[in-house]
């Protein structure tokens, strides 16, 4: 493992491919083979491992000092080599002299180089369950920081590190550590950002092309490669070499942090460089054994892998409400293009999409103004500059005076910007402002001096301090995110449609943006036209000549809201069938009052097509307005609502009401009354009886099956108050500092779980009798929780120490009634594996009094 490195010229950033190694003796070697097989060149340390002379190996047939075996594994290794910078590792090989050696494969243009280290005696390891519990314990976190702080925890788990952090790139390429798992006593870097200085470019390409570095002693010397040259005169390709060392500027720059050896773990996702794992040791030299490593890179892929998954489901859930709230904004302005015009319509509208804090429509020179804006006489200069730099495209961006200066002087109400062109020609422009977050970043060493000129002339020398430097930040807004970009250009697509009536291009603008608007045209024909007409009908019917305009608003209001929330549940999964159920709840939410036991609904978990849901949405709508007006709403009476599917698979829905006022038919018919007795049949094509005896109004529903979807999730598996009940946080009987002792990482993992939710301030673990006692000796705990057997050995001496120091402790076990404890540990607790939290939280609560 190669640790001191070629001196490298910061200058030329993009100097590619890497054509030195430097290598440690003791680590590994490294042969550089033709593709028959013949010794090119070989590191000066071959001679440690496979003893002869490196110039003695020049020419040499490999096969003599790999040995058959080996040979035919690296052989058919390389069949499987796929992409320029695709890397194939073998673990446990037998040399010819009976060693066990860890080797990796690949190609640099007709080289082949393989590369090996002996294996380590880390005891069997199933790397597929391995990864598969790493994996499950990622996917029961519940938001970001918890999936960051997971992952964190998993490769030190993996790797021992003294402190693994989550290091996340930002857009300006400067890094902050969104999450970190230490040892106890080292302190914490956690949201510490580092200049985009502190990783070249060079070594970003790098971290794509290799997503694994180790530095396993800062302090090692390096060894060169000889000869540096191959017999064409090139020297040889080592970018992706497990051995080759790093920069000794890097190495400078930590031993100025004061570590020992890292490790870094690339966070690959959508084809970039999100982050890395940074991997410290701060006590010596560290390195875990090859396969370990693996699995820790395999680890970092699949971490990359949920990140991009979680952030597409995240950016797709934005984009869909996005979507939803286009449409009805593009629904409103088809029918009358002068909102465009309103700047306070169009800024409420807009802000359900892309949230901001003030617009400006700037159409033909004319300026319309809503909210926190710059002043007036600042847009003309805006709108030339956007002409100049971003003519036809969408701009963002959270420092306008960076490109403008002039704006300065209104950065603390407008400091960000996103531009939406609606014109093809540089003219017309929606302008979204956010105004100025003032914040305080945590930097770690001061940003603007990230580097000095060092002995040797032009050569860069690191910074040396790491102190926590604080910045308070002003004239930046929060940034636009990349979906609300991608969200603000179908708004361009869709509003240019609209403003093109008026320009001559509109043909040609029409052509670049025809396949976006088929698809929204496609919606829109059938459900904007038919939402709008059926309002204009609500509109018609509700009108009364005998009554007052009061109430006749809001009848109106109250089936427009209805009509609306119908809409909103089914939009929430892209037009597809919603709950019945929760179309009752909601429609009754407005009533009760906060007296939810007035309702009783129960049913089948069934789902209602769109079209069905918006139907039944009104005629629930009606019978509750009736009920709260005259019925068992209006007094202390309850409803009953119950459905059920009958043979046919059509859905039978029975409304009761009881315990209201008496009940008189209606005099008259009127529009809520034909909605309910006439809409099912008329557009369902179902029944409906209504019936008005003394006790309360009745109503039965019949919607054929055609309507009907259904809920695939078991009715057992719905959440119900019992669960939640049964679900809720346990009583917190810990406050103190617990030591875990437990060989096992996956149930180590989920028993520190279980000791923080009943109230641990911090868990340390320890997989072995010789780190318990390090931590016994290091630290102050409240209780010890100890595995019986651990491996080849018990964890008695651990409670020995414990004992003497004061600290009570319980046993676990997985042996059940047969485990036997000596006489001096009898009276201590014991629980039986597996850890729950009731049982945990039992035995300590027992111990502690």
């Amino acid at each position: 493992m190669a640790q001191g490195e070629f001196e490298v010229d910061l200058t030329n950033c993009d100097r590619e491919p890497i054509h030195e190694l430097g290598a440690i003796q003791p680590l590994g070697f490294l042969l550089a083979l033709s593709t028959d097989w013949l010794v090119r060149r070989a590191s000066s340390n071959l001679e440690q491992y496979l003893g002869i002379a490196a110039d003695d190996a020049l020419g040499t047939h490999a096969t003599e000092y790999l040995g058959d075996q080996v040979t035919h594994a690296i052989r058919n290794r390389l069949t499987m080599l796929r992409g320029p910078d695709a890397v194939e590792r073998l673990f446990g090989l037998h040399l010819p002299d009976g060693r066990r050696f860890d080797f990796a494969v690949h190609m640099t243009g007709d080289t082949i180089l393989v590369e090996g280290e002996p294996s380590h005696e880390e005891g069997a390891s199933d790397a597929a369950s391995a990864i598969r519990a790493m994996m499950g314990r990622l996917d029961e976190t519940t938001d970001a920081a918890a999936f960051y702080r997971e992952g964190a925890r998993q490769v030190r788990a993996l790797t021992g590190f003294d402190r693994v952090m989550v290091y996340r790139f930002d857009q300006d390429g400067s890094g902050v550590v969104v999450a970190e798992a230490a040892r106890a006593g080292i302190g914490s870097f956690l949201d510490l950002r580092y200049p985009a200085s502190d990783i070249p470019q060079q070594a970003r390409k790098l971290y794509l092309r290799t997503p694994f570095r180790i530095i396993a002693d800062v302090e090692a010397a390096p060894v060169p490669v000889l000869p540096r040259l191959d017999e064409t005169g090139a020297p040889i390709d080592l970018s992706l070499s497990v051995l080759r060392s790093v920069s000794p500027i890097h190495i400078e720059y930590l031993r100025n942090m004061g570590v020992g050896a890292s490790m870094s773990i690339s966070i690959i996702v959508e084809g970039r460089l999100w982050g890395l794992f940074a991997c410290h040791h701060y006590s010596g030299g560290r390195c875990p054994g090859f396969e370990r490593r693996s699995i820790a890179e395999l680890f970092g892929q699949m971490f990359g892998l949920k990140l991009e998954s979680r952030e597409r489901k995240e950016m797709s859930g934005y984009e869909q409400r996005a979507r939803a709230n286009s449409d009805r904004l593009l629904a409103a302005v088809a029918k009358d293009s002068s909102l465009l015009d309103n700047p306070e319509w169009l800024g409420s509208s807009l802000r359900e999409t892309v949230p901001c804090d003030g617009i400006g429509i700037w159409i033909d020179g004319r300026l319309a103004r809503s909210g926190m804006t710059p002043p007036p006489d600042a847009f003309p200069l805006l709108v030339r500059r956007l002409n100049a730099m971003a003519a036809g495209r969408i701009y963002a961006t959270d420092h306008i005076a960076g490109t403008i200066p002039q704006a300065a002087e209104f950065d603390d109400i407008a400091a960000g910007l996103l531009a939406i062109p609606i014109s093809r020609s540089p003219r017309d422009y929606v302008l979204l402002f956010r105004q100025e977050r003032i914040r305080t970043v945590k930097w770690a060493g001061d940003p603007h001096k990230p580097a000095i000129l060092g002995p040797n002339g032009p050569r860069l020398t690191p910074r040396n301090s790491f102190e926590t430097w604080s910045q308070e930040v002003r004239g930046r807004s929060e940034p636009f995110l990349e979906a609300e970009v991608r969200v603000a250009e179908m708004l361009r697509a869709s509003l240019i449609e609209v403003v093109l009536r008026l320009s001559d291009d509109a043909q040609e603008e029409r052509r670049r943006f025809s396949e976006r608007q088929e698809l929204l045209i496609a919606e829109l024909n059938h459900r904007v036209r038919n939402i709008l007409s059926l309002i204009r009908g609500l509109v018609r019917q509700s009108r009364n000549p005998d009554g007052d305009a009061s109430e006749m608003i809001n009848l109106l209001e109250g089936r427009i809201e209805s009509l609306a929330r119908a809409h909103d549940q089914i939009t929430q999964d892209n037009w597809s069938p919603a709950p019945l159920a929760r179309l009752i709840e909601t429609e009754a939410a407005a009533y009760l009052a906060g007296k939810a036991g007035r309702l009783h609904a129960d049913g089948e978990p069934v789902l209602l097509h769109p079209h069905a849901f918006s139907t039944v949405a009104l005629v629930l709508h009606e019978l509750m307005t009736n009920s709260a007006k005259y019925g068992a709403l209006s007094d202390n009476g309850s409803i009953s609502v119950q459905w059920r599917l009958d043979e046919d698979g059509s859905l039978l829905i029975d409304w009761h009401e009881r315990g209201g006022p008496a009940v008189q038919p209606p005099k008259r018919q009127g529009f809520g009354t034909t909605i309910i007795q006439r809409s099912i049949p008329y557009d369902l094509g179902g029944t409906a009886e209504v019936r008005y005896p003394l006790t309360g109004v009745e109503a039965h529903f019949c919607i054929p099956s055609r309507h009907i979807a259904f809920d695939e999730a078991p009715r057992s598996l719905r959440p119900t108050p019992a669960q939640a009940v049964a679900g809720s946080p346990e009583e917190k009987v810990l406050s103190g500092v617990v030591l875990l002792v437990e060989d096992s990482l996956i149930i180590a993992m989920d028993a520190e779980d279980i000791l923080a939710q009943i109230g641990a301030d911090r868990v340390v673990t320890a997989a072995n009798i010789s780190t318990a006692l390090d931590e016994i000796a290091r630290d102050t705990f409240q209780v010890a929780l100890l595995d019986v057997n651990l491996g080849e050995e018990t964890s008695l001496p651990i409670a020995d120490a414990l004992r003497a120091a004061g600290v009570p402790y319980i046993f676990a076990t997985g042996y059940g009634e047969q485990l036997k404890l000596p006489d001096d540990h009898a009276e201590a607790g014991v629980i039986q594996k597996p850890y729950t939290r009731a049982s945990i939280a039992s035995a300590l609560k027992r111990l502690l009094g």
